[in-house]
């Protein structure tokens, strides 16, 4: 019997012999509730989702870390925690903490985890193409319909 509550399914004990596809396959988009008559209802997800839920207890260590320390500014305790934001201009490091700590917030209001885990990895790869002196030269952009010779 598959009961629809908030935002995660619910099937029962019984329903993982008798439909296991259909628990399986709920299991692979959300994270499902499997009630027991005999004890605690337990919670089947991806490994998928299990990761991103570690990763944004993670985040929220270090969110957490930053936001209780009384040393320096925002920005500078969050460059503390995250050393590659040392690779962009102080204004650029500004906007990503106001960006990653909005993403977060937005993150553990919803309970999506990947709306700040994106925000966070876009910035990280970023900084670590200005590190690599991507970006330093101009770039040349092609006209459309311009044709290329080939390599």
């Amino acid at each position: 019997m598959v009961i629809a509550a908030e935002s995660r399914t619910v099937f029962q004990s019984s329903d993982l012999s008798r439909s296991s596809a259909e628990v399986f396959a709920a299991a692979t988009d959300h994270p499902v509730e499997v009630t027991r008559r005999d004890g605690e209802s337990l919670v089947l997800m991806s490994e998928r989702e299990n990761r991103a839920r570690t990763a944004l207890l993670e985040l929220a260590a270090q969110l957490i870390a930053v936001s209780t320390s009384t040393e320096g500014t925002l920005v500078d305790r969050m460059s503390d925690r995250f050393p590659w934001m040392l690779a962009f201009r102080p204004e650029d490091r500004e906007e990503c903490a106001v960006k990653v700590l909005t993403a977060a917030r937005a993150s553990f209001a919803t309970g999506q985890s990947h709306l700040a885990i994106a925000e966070l990895t876009a910035w990280r790869e970023t900084a670590t193409a200005i590190a690599a002196g991507l970006g330093r030269t101009p770039t040349e952009w092609i006209e459309d319909g311009e044709v290329v010779a080939r390599p």
